[in-house]
């Protein structure tokens, strides 16, 4: 089955919006999410369309979907963007099923190219909860160098906790 790796549209940011408000604690736990940290749903879905508003220069966010056979199966984020410099990168495999199958390594490969030619960048990083394996094992395979594991509030909807950081240079 074909894979489609593309920005995502403003009116399917409801894929990242319902995946994690409606993760169970365990999922949000091995993610590092505190659910009272989630924003709003309307306020979320607010917050993106603004972001889509600005060229992609001046974007604090840039969104990728991923699609098999038309449907999606996980999504990837960009954000703490420098363009023209740097970015992090976050990743998740929205379909229970479709995970350890070997479909996070290609759209995450896919991903990285959207997004070095899409913010004109030099390096991505992505840091992961260190204590989940699979977007650690991920990042790996699809060419990331391991940097460092540390304490630190990764980002906004985050609690403090362990992470890895890897990142990819061109």
């Amino acid at each position: 089955m074909s894979l489609v790796v593309r920005e995502m549209a403003i009116d399917e940011v409801d894929l990242i919006v319902d995946y994690f408000h409606g993760s169970t604690p365990e999922h949000l736990d091995l993610l590092g999410v505190d659910r009272q940290r989630l924003p709003a749903p309307e306020h979320w879905r607010a917050w993106y369309t603004t972001e889509y508003e600005r060229p992609v220069e001046e974007r604090s966010t840039v969104l990728v979907i991923w699609e098999q056979g038309g449907a999606p199966v996980g999504f990837s984020t960009a954000d703490k963007i420098s363009f023209g410099a740097e970015a992090y990168m976050h990743l998740h495999v929205t379909d229970p099923d479709k995970r350890r199958s070997g479909i996070g390594t290609r759209c995450v490969r896919d991903t990285v190219d959207f997004y070095f030619r899409r913010l004109a960048l030099k390096r991505l990083f992505c840091s992961p909860n260190a204590f989940n394996l699979a977007p650690n094992r991920t990042l790996q395979a699809a060419g990331f160098k391991y940097l460092k594991t540390h304490m630190t509030v990764p980002g906004p909807i985050n609690y403090h906790q362990a992470v890895t950081e890897w990142v990819l240079e061109r």
